[in-house]
């Protein structure tokens, strides 16, 4: 009479080969998925941060430009300068001067540029305090009192930087997503293939009283701790390359801001146990179909 199976805790893994393709795809994907999580997530926080900080700007400035004849535009600015002093809101303004305008132009028409000559509109640049200006209502009094003044509260230009940047974070989600897709079929096809190649052992241990919780408890495991070690490999890499990626400053794009900051640094450790947890249930959802058509 043949005698039931009694595994030792240690021997569940002694089903599932220690090397060989399977143990090297799974690493592989697991660290070159966690590889990419980490840029993404790099690619995301960097582009928060520009978004933030370029909004945050626009919102506490704003511009208003004056056209007027030349003989006029010195009594048109003061006007607004004396507008703005009696606005509530408006923390300081002044008058750009020809240099300043200069510069501003100078990508478009070069450097040299004789403004000072040109009916080129002066621009008044406002600073607002923290309470923040009507700007509604600061444009009917403009156009009421100096018909030749414009405010432009850079509106327009902040509303489709935070659209830009809560599509970044979501393509930034959904890349994160899919390449944690990506390495669930990979472990999937890599668990599915150890499975057939062992399953004259499988159905051996089923002889002998093996059951199925037992085999599937073999190979999560396995396969569970080869994605943790790849995933971790991958991880060290990542954060090792964005830690020496060039940082030119505050005033540079998300480029040259690509990485983490303070406690960003520690996100991308929830990377590999997260590659653990998807390899597990992976693993075993592909070891259940398997044996089921193993008989």
């Amino acid at each position: 009479m043949i005698a039931l199976f009694t595994p030792s805790p240690t021997d569940p893994e002694r089903l599932v080969p220690p090397s060989g393709i399977t143990a090297q795809l799974t690493a592989f994907a697991a660290g070159a998925m966690a590889f990419l999580a980490v840029f993404a997530l790099a690619l995301m926080f960097a582009t928060n941060r520009v978004a933030d900080r370029w909004s945050a700007e626009l919102a506490q400035t704003a511009t208003i430009r004056v056209s007027a004849p030349a003989p006029q535009m010195a009594e048109q600015v003061q006007s607004v300068l004396t507008i703005l002093g009696q606005t509530p809101g408006v923390a300081s303004a002044r008058a750009m001067g020809d240099d300043e305008q200069r510069a501003l132009l100078a990508p478009w028409f070069g450097p040299d540029l004789p403004v000072e000559v040109l009916p080129i509109p002066r621009l008044i640049e406002v600073v607002e305090d923290s309470t923040g200006i009507d700007a509604e209502g600061l444009r009917l009094r403009l156009r009421a009192e100096v018909p030749g003044a414009v405010l432009d509260d850079h509106g327009r230009w902040r509303r489709p930087l935070i659209e830009a940047a809560e599509r970044l974070r979501t393509l930034g989600v959904l890349s994160i997503a899919l390449i944690a897709l990506t390495m669930a079929a990979m472990v999937t096809l890599a668990a599915s293939a150890s499975l057939s190649a062992n399953g004259k052992v499988i159905a051996v241990l089923r002889l002998v009283g093996a059951r199925d919780s037992y085999v599937i408890r073999a190979f999560v495991r396995r396969f569970m701790l080869r994605a943790l070690a790849g995933a971790s490999v991958g991880t060290v890499f990542a954060m090792a390359a964005i830690a020496v990626f060039p940082d030119s400053g505050r005033d540079t794009g998300f480029l040259t801001g690509l990485g983490f900051r303070g406690l960003e640094w520690f996100v991308p450790l929830l990377i590999p146990p997260v590659a653990a947890m998807v390899a597990f249930w992976a693993t075993r959802i592909a070891a259940a179909r398997k044996l089921r058509e193993i008989r």
